[in-house]
């Protein structure tokens, strides 16, 4: 009998408050660190020649909204999807769902409620900016953020799937503010591209906790395919990709100037600070290599972007 058969039940007469508290504490709210500045970037980036500045704030606040509510849906679907893996997984088994702590009736309570936020913040562009898109693509996002969560049942490029949910951030965001920017910003198609790839090796590198659990359980990833050395340089790939793919944006961008190729030329050392501790501290150093590093490279670039964007 494995662990996911003995989880005991959640407690059925814990306040819906605390429930909605577990169900947000569990998935680390902070971390939309790392799509949040890109959205914002592109939202900047889609700017017309002439903006009007009110009805922007207005389609920003809606754009940061819509990012919270569809990040905390995927990450609770997340969650709901591998409860019983999770309780498996000792590195997983605290986790309030995986616990017993929090039942999946919540979860899904709290999950639904935010994925009809989200809707709602879509709809938000539809009445106060005469925007269809956001309410019309709206269902399809939710559903391919969500999709990650089952990619590891079946291939080994699941850090590509997630990659590309939080791709699509920048590509939402410029559909919201203005949908024809698509047609003429390449480097929001770049920006979304280098997402991809960046946040793919980065979770590569977060895969190497559950090699041995994930090969155990018979779960697909890169380390449990080529092994730590194997997954490692895979991650090294995707993020020397993702820089060219920086580059690129910066190059093809006439408004990204000193500000931004600053920002750039700090993340290319930021990346190999990463690596750095990574093969120095091994596991030890996944705390500051995941999480540190890698919110430092969003709120960098995102914001550097934004300057450059306007000034």
């Amino acid at each position: 009998m494995t662990r996911a058969a003995t989880i005991p039940p959640a407690t059925t007469d814990a306040a819906p408050r605390a429930q909605v508290l577990l169900a947000l504490g569990d998935i680390k709210l902070h971390h939309s660190v790392f799509a949040l500045p890109f959205a914002v970037l592109a939202a900047f980036l889609a700017l017309p020649a002439e903006p009007d500045w009110r009805r922007f704030a207005g389609q920003l606040a809606l754009v940061v909204a819509c990012m919270v509510f569809a990040r905390t849906w995927a990450m609770l679907v997340n969650r709901i999807a591998d409860r019983e893996i999770d309780a498996d997984n000792p590195r997983t088994a605290r986790r309030a769902l995986a616990r017993g702590d929090l039942s999946p009736r919540a979860a899904i309570t709290v999950a639904l409620a935010c994925a009809a936020a989200f809707l709602l913040c879509c709809a938000g562009f539809l009445l106060f900016f005469d925007n269809p898109w956001p309410l019309i693509l709206g269902l399809p996002t939710l559903l391919w953020i969500a999709f990650y969560s089952f990619t590891k049942r079946f291939t080994a490029l699941c850090h590509v799937f997630l990659g590309g949910a939080l791709a699509a951030s920048p590509v939402a965001a410029t559909i919201a503010v203005n949908p024809a920017a698509l047609a003429h910003t390449p480097a929001i198609w770049l920006v979304a591209a280098m997402v991809c790839c960046w946040v793919a090796g980065f979770d590569v590198l977060y895969a190497l906790q559950d090699l041995d659990f994930d090969r155990s359980a018979k779960l697909h990833s890169i380390p449990a395919a080529l092994g730590a050395n194997g997954a490692a340089w895979t991650s090294r790939v995707l993020h020397a990709i993702a820089v060219a793919l920086l580059v690129a944006a910066l190059l093809n961008e006439p408004r990204f100037g000193a500000i931004f190729a600053s920002a750039v030329a700090l993340v290319v050392i930021l990346i190999i600070t990463e690596h750095a501790i990574i093969i120095r501290r091994g596991l030890a150093g996944l705390p500051m290599a995941f999480f540190t590093i890698n919110g430092i490279v969003s709120l960098i670039l995102g914001a550097a972007g934004a300057i450059d964007a306007i000034r």
